[in-house]
């Protein structure tokens, strides 16, 4: 018995020194990903004017300047990040005795290209989606209602932020 601890004891020393943090400082020579992420300039998502898509795009791209910077003022760019959204409504539950909707699901579908600024070829190229859904409390409710499809808007809008920043951490310190 005392042998399997001692073992199993062993293996964690020597594996321990293989685990490195993804967002902490690195020890090994190469950056640490903070400065690398801050350096990716995020660019203008393509929507049509006054619409509900160009204010979910503002808050997508305004969500992945704030994960990728932390906050703080950007790097000089060393990347730039191509961004297509696509929305999809769907209504989920109708109501049999009126034919309105009672929930719906709205969802973002997204395709992303991180592009290298020195060669000006892409680097990684890849979809996210999201799907929420939201509850359409009535018709005498409308604003309520239209509150709803915007909280619904805006929490798509930061899964598909959360989803590209993890993609893009991933790949500044895999480099795949």
């Amino acid at each position: 018995m005392m042998l399997r601890f001692g073992i199993i004891f062993l293996l964690g020393l020597v594996l321990a020194g293989c685990f490195q943090p993804m967002y902490g400082s690195q020890t090994t020579g190469t950056p640490a990903l903070g400065p690398r992420l801050a350096g990716v300039q995020v660019s203008q998502i393509d929507a049509p004017n006054g619409s509900r898509l160009a204010r979910v795009a503002n808050e997508v791209r305004d969500q992945l300047i704030f994960d990728l910077t932390g906050g703080n003022s950007a790097g000089p760019p060393t990347h730039r990040l191509d961004i297509k959204l696509a929305p999809t409504q769907l209504q989920v539950i109708v109501d049999i005795n009126s034919a309105r909707p009672e929930i719906q699901n709205y969802g973002i579908d997204a395709v992303y290209t991180l592009v290298d600024l020195q060669t000006g070829k892409p680097v990684i190229t890849g979809r996210t989606f999201s799907r929420v859904s939201y509850n359409i409390p009535g018709q005498e409710q409308r604003f309520a209602a239209a509150r709803g499809q915007r909280d619904a808007e805006n929490r798509a809008a930061k899964v598909i932020a959360d989803n590209i920043r993890n993609r893009l951490a991933s790949y500044f310190v895999a480099g795949s």
